[in-house]
């Protein structure tokens, strides 16, 4: 007797299948949207399956391929990417909705304007004038850029097989949907499906496509983190719409490093390269507060001074409070109870407020003295020279470790002037023309010794 075909219910949003219906989907907590489907009891063998040995490659015979590259003419770019854009790769450029992704892929479209060839801006969620109004903003007038306004996937990828632009641009993913799919456009499943077309697209033809995508602040809407897997690089687009100031990230990179970043600078007329970051989050009226203490961040293969400020005051509550800006919460806390613990200072009924300035967010361990110089510094109301900076890792033991680049970090310091460094003890370090004070744990600080 031959078996009844299963039915299944899955879910049009995250694709989670379930046995039975219900009103909402337990995976992605969304509601109405488990849909019938008949289940696939065809499972082949493997004994039905029969390989060809002949397609096996001996890998002693590989050889290297050469990367060929477009450049865009923006250095940042250029070395976030390894070099330039790759021609037939999918690159996947996200950010928070108006950090200035749109900006820079019209940048891009500029620098494409020498190839002779058309380029190709897709958008679904603009008009021609609305993009017109932004290129005139940049003083760009493109001459080549064509433009489509559409959001059916089969229709763009006809676009760009009849046209085969240098580049094209789409603007954004969550627009676009595949009539060969069920769902709204911006759902996972029109997400997955519009990225595997376009990325067939891309490889056949050897056209670079770069996707712009939409992240909130908890990365969960939008739908790029689903793509990441999907597309050869993965850049954002990070920083504070309140600064000027931008970082672009690669987290995925098939044709390069993911250690380097760019940095850019949000003015009328674009995105505009920044090519030393130090004097942007140092600022150039550092003032000799008490609180504020110079450190060094390494962003890829790049280091840049930053200042680390700090306010400590007796909390009017009963529990203290501590809020930082572009650090870890956390680690500022354990930061905290070290200084209680290992510095003899009782923090327990002091407010700390930290602060990264410039809009930058970090991890970076290096600066975890420079903090816990800061937080003394503004609970006894004393100030550090302006030419010091202030580098090292702090353990919950108290003691200062060695920090990765430490030698890169204080060769930036001395190009702007900074002539002590306090920083941890280590061995071969051989540092020329700065006063270096090396301790062990927090209690040597000067602050408080």
């Amino acid at each position: 007797m031959t078996p009844q075909p299963k039915t299944i219910f899955a879910c049009a949003k995250c694709d989670a299948q379930f046995s039975k219906w219900s009103g909402r989907c337990s995976a992605c907590g969304a509601w109405s949207t488990l849909k019938e489907q008949m289940a696939d009891n065809k499972k082949p063998g493997a004994a039905a399956i029969k390989f060809d040995l002949g397609q096996l490659q001996d890998f002693s015979t590989v050889t290297q391929d050469k990367i060929s590259r477009q450049r865009t003419n923006l250095n940042e770019l250029d070395q976030v990417l390894g070099g330039g854009v790759v021609p037939g790769s999918l690159i996947l450029l996200g950010g928070e909705p108006g950090i200035g992704k749109s900006t820079l892929a019209l940048q891009i479209f500029r620098a494409f304007e020498t190839f002779n060839r058309p380029t190709l801006y897709i958008s679904g969620e603009e008009s021609a004038g609305q993009v017109k109004l932004r290129a005139d903003r940049l003083n760009f007038t493109p001459k080549q850029m064509k433009f489509l306004g559409e959001t059916q996937c089969e229709k763009i990828i006809a676009a760009i097989t009849a046209l085969n632009p240098s580049l094209a641009i789409i603007d954004s993913i969550q627009t676009i949907h595949s009539a060969e799919v069920e769902g709204e456009a911006g759902n996972i499943n029109q997400i997955r499906a519009v990225t595997v077309k376009l990325l067939e697209t891309a490889k056949t033809l050897g056209v670079p496509i770069i996707l712009t995508g939409h992240v909130t602040k908890d990365g969960v809407v939008a739908g790029p983190k689903t793509l990441e897997h999907l597309v050869d690089v993965v850049l954002y687009l990070e920083g504070d719409k309140y600064h000027g100031y931008r970082m672009l990230r690669a987290v995925k990179n098939r044709f390069g490093s993911t250690n380097e970043v760019g940095v850019f600078s949000m003015t009328d007329k674009g995105l505009q390269e920044v090519a030393n970051a130090s004097k942007i989050f140092l600022g150039e009226n550092l003032q000799n507060l008490s609180g504020s203490v110079v450190s060094c961040l390494i962003e890829g293969s790049r280091a840049f001074l930053l200042e680390v400020q700090a306010l400590v005051s007796m909390t009017p509550f009963g529990y203290p409070q501590r809020k930082t800006a572009g650090y870890d919460i956390n680690r500022l806390q354990m930061l905290a109870a070290v200084i209680t613990k290992r510095a003899k200072i009782n923090l327990s009924n002091q407010d700390i407020h930290l602060n990264i300035v410039g809009g930058i967010k970090t991890k970076d361990p290096a600066l975890d003295l420079a903090v816990v110089a800061a937080i003394i510094s503004s609970y006894r109301n004393l100030t550090l020279p302006k030419d010091t900076i202030i580098l090292g890792e702090v353990g919950l033991g108290g003691e200062v470790r060695p920090v990765f680049n430490l030698e890169k970090r204080l060769k930036e310091a001395q190009k702007l002037g900074f002539t002590k460094a306090i920083i941890p003890r280590m061995k071969n370090l051989k540092v020329e023309g700065l006063d270096v004070q090396a301790i062990e744990t927090i209690a040597n600080l000067p602050l408080i010794s």
